[in-house]
């Protein structure tokens, strides 16, 4: 997905849960306590509601405002 738009409009499904996957480490625990999940943080995009950039401020909000 190299120069891709990530826009959901130029995306299907599938690209957006390939993208999201491809930004998870092989070797990386995701569960661990208070480490977000990704899956959780992108699920909007992941649904075609959100972008990229809409779940970025919104997970950037709700961390500082904790």
């Amino acid at each position: 997905m190299d120069n891709k738009s990530y826009l959901i409009k130029d995306t299907t499904k599938e690209e957006r849960i390939a993208l999201i996957k491809s930004w998870i480490p092989d070797d990386e625990v995701m569960d661990a306590e208070g480490a977000p999940d990704l899956w959780d943080l992108y699920a909007d995009y992941i649904n075609g509601t959100k972008e990229i950039s809409e779940c970025n401020a919104a997970f950037k909000t709700e961390y500082l405002s904790e």
